[in-house]
């Protein structure tokens, strides 16, 4: 195969949401002269945005999107020794620092949401679940973060997410970050009320929400809730 068909199978795997073939498909990429970075630029990504795309429309159910994160995954899996091996990395377009918060430990979701950043070309540190308040304001500051996720899945727990904006008001760090909330009991009216800057309905919803923020380069203008 030439690269062209090799990209192409890349694509394809992952729309077709199969495991083996994506492993096939890797192992043709490092066998080949291909760039990493290229395949993952030109061929991944674009797949997974389609995923994306038909989420969105109704053409694609969350177990097949979750399906085709761990795809993807399969793939990094067997290019990432190469990329480390070569020194090439892809140069993220944010970091995002997301978890469950106080009191929450459900983790689907999150978890979900977590692996759609990093295909998406983010940089994420997944702190898990049931993360305290200061958690999250720390690991912001020690990794430069752009944004913040807050997932919580009960009502009881969403008050938490309010207490993670008051925090970093109160450390007067809010400026720095982009603070974006979701999770079933969740909604765009709640994310107004406590001052959130997006709202995202699903892990999809999250990642391109994700994205435009990160395309914000020219400060903070108000908050924003989409």
């Amino acid at each position: 195969m030439d690269g062209k068909e090799i990209k192409q199978g890349i694509y394809d795997a992952i729309i077709e949401l199969d495991d083996a073939k994506i492993v096939v498909m890797a192992n043709a990429v490092l066998d080949s002269e291909l760039d990493l970075i290229e395949v993952i630029e030109q061929a991944m990504s674009p797949a997974m945005e389609e995923i994306g795309r038909r989420f969105h429309s109704g053409d694609m159910f969350l177990p097949e999107l979750m399906v085709s994160a761990e795809v993807y995954e399969a793939a990094m899996n067997v290019l990432r020794p190469k990329m480390l091996e070569t020194g090439k990395n892809m140069k993220p377009i944010g970091k995002v620092v997301i978890g469950s918060v106080k009191g929450d430990i459900h983790s689907i979701g999150k978890g979900l949401a977590a692996t759609m950043l990093k295909t998406a070309g983010l940089e994420v540190l997944d702190l898990g679940v049931d993360v305290p308040t200061f958690t999250f304001v720390e690991q912001a500051e020690r990794m430069g973060a752009d944004i913040i996720a807050l997932s919580a899945l009960l009502t009881t727990t969403m008050p938490a997410q309010r207490e993670v904006i008051e925090a970093l008001e109160g450390e007067g760090i809010r400026d720095k970050f982009k603070v974006i909330v979701g999770g079933a009991p969740v909604s765009k009216e709640w994310a107004e009320t406590i001052g959130a800057d997006g709202y995202g309905e699903n892990a999809a919803q999250a990642v391109e929400l994700s994205k435009e923020l990160c395309r914000m380069s020219d400060g903070r203008t108000g908050n924003k809730v989409a």
